[in-house]
């Protein structure tokens, strides 16, 4: 499948027509992928700090059907007259990638919290407001996760420890989303990214970073012992669940993990298997880590299963094929 291609086996997206969609941080590698899906038959409206830009790459970034706006969700003026007439938010800008985080915690509270908040107080004006669809994060269930479903306990980490700001952060996110519709009836719903990769992608990312250097026979470095564990999701297979949370009855008042279960891997086993399916060279090492990592974190997605259908179609070695296809060609 073409990167810009506005079809997606599996999802319906004859159902979303005539809606002008909102989405925040939509110049990343998820948004701009939903937003491709979009265009065909909705304006999509991307308001982005582009910070990082997957956007600019992408075949339909003259669609006539779309305006990208460069704003901060910090800015709650600019960012709610963009949003007017909206019929659908979907809010995926944030402060991430373990290094950016670390590196600066305050703004990644800031962003993740306050900037939230003004994309939800805004959605809260709009007339014809159809559907919410918020980003939180697998890192909402901390450093060891198995088969972790949407009704566990969410732990918040030490504190001090930079690394779980962002957990923090979007765990406060999540919680004011679904207040808002317990309150106000707001129909949001949210969406608990587990690992996504795939072409396009931008920023940090162990899968991304290993494949690049795969691709050049570098050496590929692993922070710790590389016996973390973790579920692999392909972005056509995020994206399949984001739409299904803009579309399904089910969705609204709901949190779901999105994620690929059965792409499990240590990370060792994830370089390795890079290395063999993609033909490389690389030698693999390892290097001292010096913050607090994920030891395991696989997902249960038998909720969005059951409510909403979805089920992850894209296994590891043929996501890495496809991911290993697209850096090549950029190449």
């Amino acid at each position: 499948m073409s990167e810009g291609s506005s079809t997606m086996p599996g999802i319906d997206t004859a159902e979303l027509k005539g809606q002008r969609v909102f989405i925040t941080g939509g110049g990343g590698f998820i948004g701009s992928m939903l937003a491709g899906k979009l265009l065909d038959q909705n304006e999509v409206v991307i308001y982005d700090a582009f910070s990082r830009d997957s956007l600019s790459n992408k075949s339909f970034v003259d669609h006539p059907n779309l305006t990208v706006v460069r704003g901060d969700i910090l800015d709650v003026g600019p960012l709610r007259d963009t949003m007017a007439g909206a019929t659908m938010v979907v809010h995926c800008a944030a402060i991430a990638g373990i290094d950016t985080v670390i590196k600066s915690p305050v703004t990644t509270m800031r962003v993740n919290m306050v900037g939230s908040a003004n994309v939800l107080a805004s959605a809260a004006e709009l007339t014809d407001l159809q559907r919410v669809v918020c980003f939180s994060t697998s890192e909402v269930f901390g450093q060891r996760a198995f088969r972790a479903s949407e009704s566990d306990a969410t732990i918040t980490g030490a504190v001090g420890e930079a690394r779980w700001t962002y957990a923090v952060s979007k765990l406060a996110e999540e919680h004011l989303a679904q207040a808002y519709n317990q309150e106000t009836g707001m129909p949001v719903a949210v969406v608990r990214p587990f690992n996504v990769y795939g072409p396009g992608q931008v920023g940090e990312g162990a899968l991304r970073n290993f494949v690049q250097r795969a691709l050049r026979d570098e050496e590929i470095q692993i922070h710790g012992d590389g016996t973390q564990i973790r579920a692999w999701c392909y972005v056509d297979d995020m994206v399949a669940g984001v739409m299904l949370g803009l579309t399904h009855p089910n969705a609204v008042g709901e949190s779901f993990n999105i994620g690929n279960a059965r792409a499990v891997t240590t990370i060792y086993g994830l370089a390795s298997t890079i290395v063999r399916v993609l033909g490389s060279k690389s030698r693999i090492t390892f290097v001292n880590k010096d913050y607090a990592d994920v030891e395991l974190r696989v997902p249960s997605v038998e909720k969005a299963r059951e409510l909403l259908g979805f089920e992850a179609k894209v296994d590891l070695e043929e996501g890495i094929e496809r991911t290993g296809e697209w850096y090549r060609s950029q190449m």
